[in-house]
């Protein structure tokens, strides 16, 4: 196998590229077993839920979120807010499709709506289809210039469809709204790396994982490339920081057969 289809297998499979924790997928054998379980609404609840509940919903694992959203879709169709919310629900089970429906939906009645055109983007890539939320996201981009978010899922999904100077310039405008943003820097080194520049990415990483706001998604990120290049006790500091044992031991066995394959 070849070096980028064997680092892009490697990613799919540590299932934490940076599109995952920014634009709401879950790890795939979550996703593999959520997706299998539609949500179902509580018919006996016929309104509303109040602000504080809606609020805590946001905390619900991802398949509770989902059914929350869709009760409070069915209790009031048009309630823009709970259709973007549950696109974003939908999405965090694998349902994409679906999802970009739910915020289809809204963006028939609000054609503007920021949140509803991102949903519509970050839907089609999480489901492998860049190309078809292009047109969202640079819509969203026309809409809130000032909005970082917009320009750096561009940055993705122009990488996917081999669009690399139309990427490289969403990801330069997405910096200069937010600079050294960890989820921008991430996603871009993410790319590098599936173009098989592990040295970029790594570097990119290491300056997404130093800012204050980084998450585990840009650590674990960082641990995989250094896994890929062999770097496997500092890729172990990082993973045994953010997982559990039992979580962290998969990992680094997983990293260890990457190199030895390698």
């Amino acid at each position: 196998m070849c070096r980028k289809p064997r680092l892009l297998a490697s990613a799919a499979a540590w299932a934490l590229m940076a599109v995952a924790a920014h634009a709401g997928d879950v790890p795939a054998k979550t996703a593999a077993i959520t997706a299998a379980t539609p949500p179902k609404t509580a018919t006996a609840v016929t309104h509303k839920a109040d602000p504080a509940t809606r609020a805590a919903a946001e905390r619900l694992d991802p398949l509770s979120k989902a059914t929350f959203w869709a009760n409070e879709v069915e209790v009031d169709p048009s309630d823009l807010v709970a259709q973007v919310k549950l696109a974003g629900a939908l999405r965090g089970i694998g349902r994409y499709d679906e999802a970009a429906a739910a915020a289809g939906r809204v963006l028939v009645v609000k054609p503007d709506e920021v949140e509803a055109l991102l949903e519509v983007g970050k839907a089609n890539i999480a489901a492998g289809q860049a190309f078809y939320g292009i047109s969202a996201l640079e819509h969203a981009q026309a809409v809130a210039p000032s909005d970082w978010r917009a320009p750096a899922l561009l940055g993705v999904a122009y990488a996917e469809v081999k669009r690399k100077a139309d990427s490289d310039a969403a990801y330069a405008r997405a910096l200069r709204l937010s600079p050294d943003n960890p989820s921008v820097l991430s996603n871009m080194a993410m790319v590098l790396a599936a173009a098989g520049d592990t040295t970029g990415a790594e570097s990119l990483l290491r300056r997404a994982a130093a800012q204050p706001t980084a998450t585990i998604q840009e650590r674990q990120n960082l641990a995989l490339i250094l896994g890929y290049e062999g770097k496997l006790a500092e890729a172990e500091q990082l993973i045994r920081r953010d997982l559990p044992p039992e979580q962290a031991d998969a990992n680094l066995a997983y990293l260890k057969a990457v190199a030895e394959a390698k």
